[in-house]
């Protein structure tokens, strides 16, 4: 009897349960494909250690896997709450009839139940579609060929999403339970609501509100322009707490200065059904205000991890190249003493073998401040100095790289310079003159613009501002780092590798090199570079997408269901509208341009954010090297208006059908 029952009942409102099932095949959708990574054996057959970031990828997933699931559940308990508020009078019925609470709360397990199965089968299945586009992605993120695909399906994965989303139906049920124990018939038979009432009756406290965030967040943005994702600034924090708290206001105040500008102008404000439209959106900025600022944020961060991940991944591996000249390079940092690199490299027994051609060379610190080289007050070059090195170490740079080498006259110097904050403005200078200052001696600069190369392999363009000088220059300057650059000569490069990992380890805090008498250093590998930060970077990605699809379908549902709850709790005032000569194709245009204000000024503001975000992201990368998210921007654009405009047709049509079915 139950089961016919709760049948009858998703089978008679299955239009109501559209945002519902939507939102949860999706939800199991998402959670499947991302969880079925180990799938693929063709990842675990991949030759270096991109395996091995394919198995922590799997681990990390798991952890973060908990934490979604608990955003999903709140998400299911949020959305089961929107079903239980609309079925008030309908279990008011119930009781009246008779039936104790025991048995509606049967009937309600029975409905959960049907419901997750139906919504756990429909999202595996389209999860396993999915994952296998998602496999394709991670095998070209990895630079694997697409030969190595496979379909496959990860029982793994389906007991795990299973398991996780049978935990949040049991919730769910429990939820219910709860709830109709505490009901009252009186309570059920009258659910219906008034529209909210302002907290304040006052305008001026809502328009005060509303200009302080406004202020507030351009400060913040200012400020963000300003420092880049300095995170060491005793501002950051404290600006990102001002962000969000000025959002929440923003939100707040937002329904009493629609009101009291709209009031001013009374033709606005009397024409047509806009009167009406005004009332339900104040009503529902003023009673959700927090709920809204929590979807802008969220949306926020999706859209600036979407539209800056991919992008980011692919110019930062393509920069890896420059970055990495050579095989392998060992610096050691001998704080101004000139300590023979044998003596060290026999304190901490290193032999280099007979397949690896190598130099040597140092480079000098100084006191010339770039402001006096170029003799300018420019901001762009306070409390950088440069650094040297001579033109004969340089040409064995060239030659183990097998570049022509480079002459200098006496008067004559190179300037190098990979660090993008630095090098645009050096290249403005040498625009317009060519001459610098060195020690109250001018130079001429051979070159017209910053040479962008690093001189050893490391994990980060290095060169600041270093010059190439002639020898003669530098006979009792301190060397600022000594450094080892090597190129193998055979293809024996895995064995190679190993000793200069085993350096760096050994040079980690805590490692063996520190209770040694031995300078500090680093040691890194060309191959070590490509794999470690190809596996972070799409490790990274992969999660941030992983979020923003889950942010994403979470704040357009939440979005959905407070419209379709709107729906449920107006039926009285649209009945009223009716009686009073509103015809259908006026009420269809206020719930048009209610469920659009509702969607859209969210939408909005994370957008506004998400610019300045993404301004400052590149901006700080571009330091580096340049960035273009021209391809992620697009896909998170085609993503995002999917999503949107799915959720928003499907509110849209809800709202019409409530409405329709009830007056």
């Amino acid at each position: 009897m139950y089961f016919k029952l709760a049948f009858g009942n998703i089978k008679k409102s299955y239009k109501d349960y559209t945002i519902y099932f939507l939102t949860l095949i999706l939800a199991v959708c998402i959670f499947y494909s991302f969880n079925s990574i180990d799938s693929q054996k063709a990842l675990f057959d991949i030759k270096s250690s991109n395996a091995n970031y394919i198995e922590k990828l799997t681990v990390t997933m798991s952890y973060f896997s908990m934490f979604v699931s608990v955003i999903l559940g709140s998400l299911i308990l949020y959305a089961n709450n929107f079903l239980i508020k609309k079925r008030k009078k309908e279990l008011g019925i119930y009781m009246t009839l008779g039936m104790g609470k025991r048995k509606i709360s049967k009937i309600l397990v029975t409905e959960t139940s049907m419901v997750g199965a139906i919504s756990l089968v429909a999202g595996i299945i389209l999860g396993i579609a999915a994952s296998q586009v998602l496999s394709t992605l991670i095998l070209k993120l990895f630079d694997v060929s697409m030969n190595e695909y496979r379909f496959t399906v990860s029982i793994n994965a389906i007991g795990k999403t299973i398991l996780y989303f049978g935990i949040m139906f049991l919730l769910v049920m429990i939820f219910n339970v709860f709830v109709v124990s505490k009901y009252k018939i009186i309570d059920l038979l009258a659910a219906d609501r008034k529209n909210e009432k302002m907290k304040f009756k006052n305008p001026y406290i809502y328009l005060a509100a509303f200009v302080l965030s406004i202020i507030s967040l351009v400060a913040v943005y200012k400020f963000f322009f300003k420092i880049g994702i300095d995170t060491w600034n005793p501002m950051f924090k404290p600006a990102l707490v001002i962000s969000v708290m000025s959002t929440a206001l923003f939100f707040f105040s937002l329904s009493g200065v629609i009101l009291y500008f709209v009031n001013k102008n009374k033709k606005v404000y009397f024409k047509g059904l806009n009167i009406f439209v005004i009332k339900q959106v104040n009503s529902k900025f003023n009673t959700h205000f927090l709920s809204m600022s929590v979807i802008c944020l969220m949306l926020f961060t999706t859209i600036l991890v979407l539209s800056t991940g991919i992008g980011l991944k692919k110019n930062y591996e393509a920069g890896l190249e420059k970055i990495t000249p050579f095989d392998a390079s060992l610096v050691i940092y001998p704080h101004g003493e000139n300590i023979p690199l044998d003596e060290v490299f026999n304190k901490i027994d290193f032999k280099l073998s007979e397949n690896e051609k190598y130099i040597t060379y140092d480079e000098y610190t100084s006191s010339v401040e770039l402001k006096d080289l170029f003799k300018t007050e420019d901001e762009a070059f306070k409390s950088y100095t440069a650094s040297f090195v001579k033109i004969s170490d340089y040409n064995k740079i060239l030659k183990l790289k097998g570049e022509k080498e480079a002459n200098l006259n006496s008067d004559e110097v190179l300037i190098l310079s990979n660090y993008n904050k630095l090098a645009d403005p050096i290249n403005e200078k040498l625009k317009h003159s060519n001459k610098v200052n060195i020690n109250e001696k001018e130079y001429q600069v051979k070159n017209h613009k910053a040479l962008q190369e690093n001189l050893e392999t490391s994990i980060m363009a290095e060169n600041y501002c270093v010059i190439v000088i002639n020898d003669e220059f530098l006979p009792d300057s301190k060397v600022y780092k000594s450094v080892l650059d090597v190129m193998y000569t055979d293809e024996n490069r895995e064995k190679n590798n190993e000793k200069y990992e085993e350096i760096y380890n050994n040079s980690l805090i805590g490692g063996k090199y520190e209770s040694m008498d031995v300078p500090h250093m680093n040691a890194y590998s060309k191959d070590d570079i490509y794999s470690r930060e190809k596996g972070s970077s799409t490790s990274e990605l992969f999660l941030g997408l992983y979020l923003g699809m889950i942010f994403l379908i979470s704040s357009m549902a939440v979005l959905a269901l407070q419209q379709l709850s709107e729906a449920s709790d107006s039926i009285e005032r649209y009945k009223a509208l009716k009686r009073i000569g509103a015809n259908k194709k006026m009420i269809n245009k206020t719930i048009f341009l209610q469920t659009l204000i509702y969607f859209s000024l969210p939408v909005i503001i994370a957008l506004i954010h998400s610019i300045v975000g993404i301004i400052v992201v590149n901006k700080e990368i571009s330091n580096f090297n340049q960035i273009d998210i021209r391809f992620s921007a697009l896909m998170t654009a085609v993503i995002f208006i999917v999503v949107y405009a799915g959720y928003f047709y499907t509110t849209y049509t809800g709202y019409k059908n409530i409405i329709k079915n009830n007056i």
